[in-house]
């Protein structure tokens, strides 16, 4: 009879754990398919033709600016590469130069952090295309008690963090932070 008992506690714990589980909102996914957007951490190649001395890298500050010659501290984070070239531009143009023609590209993006059962958790470079399964791999793979089936991603969507639990083959965003959880069997 102990067994039994033993068995039905078991299966007690594994369905309440599953009761737990929220699907992850649709803005989770849906933000993969819209333009890349600028946070903290970026560098961004910033380009203004036929202008060397303000073409360089600029790295997007803690408070979500990066500081460009001219026209000095320019909000870009939550802008895509178009509006911040249209708004440099726009800023260039009042007063400093007739006609400029600005570009702005990712340099390096943000890292994505691995947390929880991974061989070596910590703070990695981000490449555009990548899963969670290849985050992980990073991370020097799952440990013995990792759950390979799933993972939580936490992500900031609109000034929003949001976090959902995703297969491992779900792909992740620069910024992202991936939690292995411990495999209950």
């Amino acid at each position: 009879m102990g067994w039994r008992r033993a068995i039905a506690v078991s299966l007690s714990l594994a369905l309440a754990g599953c009761a737990g589980y929220v699907p992850p909102p649709p803005a989770f996914h849906a933000v993969l398919n819209e333009p890349y957007r600028f946070d903290s951490g970026d560098r961004l190649r910033i380009t203004v033709f036929e202008q060397p001395s303000l073409t360089n890298s600029y790295v997007v500050d803690q408070a979500g600016y990066i500081a460009f010659p001219l026209v000095n501290l320019v909000p870009a984070r939550g802008r895509t590469a178009d509006q911040l070239a249209a708004e440099l531009g726009l800023k260039l143009r009042n007063g400093f130069l007739r006609n400029p023609d600005v570009s702005v590209e990712v340099d390096q993006y943000r890292p994505f952090f691995v947390m929880g059962e991974v061989r070596n958790a910590g703070q990695y470079p981000y490449v555009p295309g990548m899963t969670a399964q290849n985050a992980i791999a990073i991370a020097g793979g799952f440990t013995a008690r990792g759950n390979q089936s799933a993972v939580d991603i936490t992500r900031q969507i609109n000034g929003e963090v949001m976090t959902g639990r995703v297969p491992t083959s779900d792909p992740i965003r620069a910024g992202d932070t991936i939690y292995v959880r411990e495999r209950l069997f």
